[in-house]
């Protein structure tokens, strides 16, 4: 039978954030009949018995790290919601707000994907949402992101205005991202070429070539504890960047790619 969303979380070595996640689902579930199913991608620190031991999830566990595209689009497989959320598992889902999300989605008919306001553990917000991709984009991106946290008070304060604006962005975060299922299949779901980083801007591009747009609403606080992967992983963290940089730039801007590998060979980046 099919339920209203499910929730698709893929977890890789990352059991205290992963069992985090978990219990602020469950210590406040949607109201919204639904699901939730980790994928455990070969995890070695106990994850998969961790989700098992949280009666309410479907654990999937795969034989090696399928990255984040391809895991997702597993769980995707096996679920029946009408919607799905992608959802990372260093998020902390707070009461209510996933109800709150399929109101919007609900609200906005023309609209395929809703994103949150993704704060971090003091409350400040990311730019979980922006512009298409590409180098003025990304340069202007990262800038604000730099600016704001330095403490720039004119950045800050463009960053702190702009996540509490309703907008239509090209794109919105994947670490939490609600997709009518209809739209998810109508683009064959995520490209499973990337590995980590841009599958979601890439998601939403192939929803907008439809006809159909991406939301972001500030009416919804998710908090995104992200980095400490990064930080526990840096050099690989930035290796599959670069590579779904490059794949990235393959199929929406090939006339770059021959600059971007130029670019990081120049700043030495081991792709």
């Amino acid at each position: 039978m099919a339920v209203d969303v499910s929730i698709v979380i893929v977890s890789f070595n990352a059991r205290a954030h992963l069992e985090r996640c978990l219990q602020s689902l469950g210590g406040a579930p949607p109201a919204h009949t639904h699901e939730v199913i980790v994928v455990d991608n070969a995890s070695t620190d106990g994850s998969a018995d961790a989700a098992r031991h949280w009666g309410a999830a479907r654990v999937i566990q795969a034989d090696e790290n399928l990255g984040f595209a391809r895991g997702t689009n597993l769980g995707v497989r096996s679920s029946t919601g009408t919607n799905l959320l992608f959802l990372n598992s260093d998020t902390v889902v707070p009461p209510g707000a996933i109800d709150r999300l399929i109101d919007e989605l609900d609200r906005h008919k023309e609209v395929a994907v809703v994103g949150p306001r993704l704060v971090d553990g003091e409350g400040r917000p990311e730019l979980s949402f922006g512009r298409m991709v590409s180098p003025l984009n990304e340069y202007r991106q990262r800038r604000l992101m730099r600016g704001y946290h330095d403490g720039r008070a004119g950045m800050a304060a463009h960053v702190e205005r702009e996540a509490r604006r309703e907008q239509y962005p090209d794109w919105v975060s994947g670490a939490c991202l609600l997709v009518r299922r209809a739209d998810a299949e109508a683009v064959g779901l995520l490209d499973e070429r990337y590995f980590m980083y841009l599958e979601d801007v890439d998601f939403c591009a192939a929803i907008r070539g439809r006809g159909r747009r991406i939301l972001f609403t500030p009416a919804v606080d998710v908090v995104h504890l992200r980095g400490q992967s990064v930080r526990s992983a840096a050099a690989s963290t930035e290796r599959a960047y670069r590579r779904s940089q490059i794949a990235f730039y393959a199929k929406h801007h090939p006339a770059w790619v021959p600059m971007l590998r130029l670019y990081l060979r120049l700043r030495g980046a081991d792709t």
